[in-house]
């Protein structure tokens, strides 16, 4: 009979310092080495990370009242503007948000060099950030305007709140066109000049669970050098399977994350404001998630390896832009890392967009947090839609 553990058991284990944890990296190693049953009767749990750009992201910020107080209709964080459709004095800073001054593609390719994305850096440095709020005034909130500096511990609340991180798999970005593109997946050259991709692979969360069968609502995370949660599915979830030619199956794509954290206990070093030349502004992040073992069959896909793992390579220079359906053809993580895949019969040279050492840095810390007893496995209240739910997107039609 197979193995069986319990949340329960995992998490007593750990507290009596007696937890066996490998990282999804490390584990791939050990099933070679002595086989899924072995390993899953002796290991408890397999730590995963990415740090890559995450443009769905963003903090709710809580400013505390002035005297007299103002509800701020307008808000700016270091020029760039935060969304003020709730609360007096809260405000949403999102990580793709530019200055209104900015030239953006007026000026092509822009540069994009300050966004919500570098307001969270800054906040989460400690660095001082310039606010500046407007108000149509009313009997209990008379202020008008306001002009101050903030730093996190300034204010109140500053929750890093994200409604689509972790993107389960992506593309695998190249250009057919004459000419030089600038897309979310980098500057890419003319005629196959190069292949950018953006997932940590055989380290990526959620290619290491694509059934869901582990991670949901109340999943205790690594989240910006800090501890997290998953609150929900993030937008645009329709997890599902890769498959080649024959039907075989060869990996996983389409599950996104919500997910939250106290912006007050994360590092700079885990949330990086980035600007793409051309695109826009966005927010790298640091994720990592820990597998409970359970039994035989969540450790068979945690220890996938890069070999094993594929994404779809897709021409952003006709195909994406006009959700033209179908790839240039799958190729594996491994062949991505190698530096090099063959696309129409041409050798093209690839780059990750996400960083795979500080995938695996984050993979290490987890692991050590859960070693010393620091981190504890969150059950899932609710576990999120898998493959088998069918999930499907729907399309904007102009109407």
């Amino acid at each position: 009979m197979g193995v069986e553990r319990t949340y329960k058991e995992i998490n007593a284990r750990i507290k009596a310092g007696k937890a066996v944890v490998l990282t999804a990296e490390e584990v791939i190693g050990k099933v070679r080495e002595q086989g899924l049953a072995k390993t899953a009767a002796e290991v408890d749990v397999v730590t995963t990370g990415t740090f890559g750009p995450m443009c769905s992201s963003g903090a709710f910020l809580n400013f505390g009242h002035s005297s007299p107080r103002i509800r701020m209709s307008k808000v700016w964080l270091n020029g760039v503007p935060a969304y003020t459709g709730i609360a007096a004095v809260d405000a949403y800073i999102g990580a793709t948000e530019i200055a209104e001054d900015d030239p953006a593609n007026n000026n092509y390719p822009g540069e994009f060099r300050y966004g919500g994305g570098h307001v969270i850096e800054d906040l989460v440095a400690g660095k001082p950030v310039k606010l500046e709020a407007l108000s149509y005034g009313t009997d209990c909130y008379p202020r008008r305007e306001i002009e101050t500096t903030v730093t996190i511990n300034d204010i109140n609340e500053a929750i890093l709140f994200n409604p689509r991180n972790a993107y389960q798999n992506y593309n695998c970005a190249v250009n057919l066109s004459d000419k030089t593109i600038y897309t979310y997946m980098g500057t890419l050259k003319p005629r196959l000049g190069n292949a950018n991709y953006s997932t940590s692979g055989q380290l990526s969360p959620l290619m290491k669970d694509p059934n869901f069968a582990t991670i949901g609502i109340g999943t205790r995370i690594f989240l910006g050098g800090g501890i997290g949660y998953v609150v929900w599915n993030g937008t645009q979830h329709f997890p599902g399977w890769l498959k080649d030619g024959e039907g075989n199956i060869i990996g996983s794509a389409g599950g996104t994350l919500a997910v939250l954290g106290d912006l007050k206990q994360m590092k700079p070093q885990w949330l990086r404001g980035t600007s793409f030349q051309g695109y826009g502004a966005t927010l790298t992040v640091g994720l990592g998630i820990p597998i409970p073992i359970l039994n035989e069959e969540i450790l068979r896909y945690a220890a996938l390896s890069d070999e094993e793992l594929h994404a779809p390579v897709v021409d952003y220079s006709e195909g994406y832009p006009n959700r033209v359906a179908g790839n240039l053809g799958l190729v594996s993580y491994a062949q991505l890392k190698s530096g090099k895949i063959i696309v129409q019969g041409k050798e093209v040279p690839t780059a990750p967009l996400s960083s795979y050492p500080k995938a695996r840095e984050i993979a290490h810390i987890l692991k050590q947090w859960i070693q010393k007893g620091d981190f504890l496995l969150g059950e899932p209240v609710q576990l999120l839609p898998g493959p088998a739910a069918g999930l499907t997107g729907k399309v904007l039609e102009i109407k």
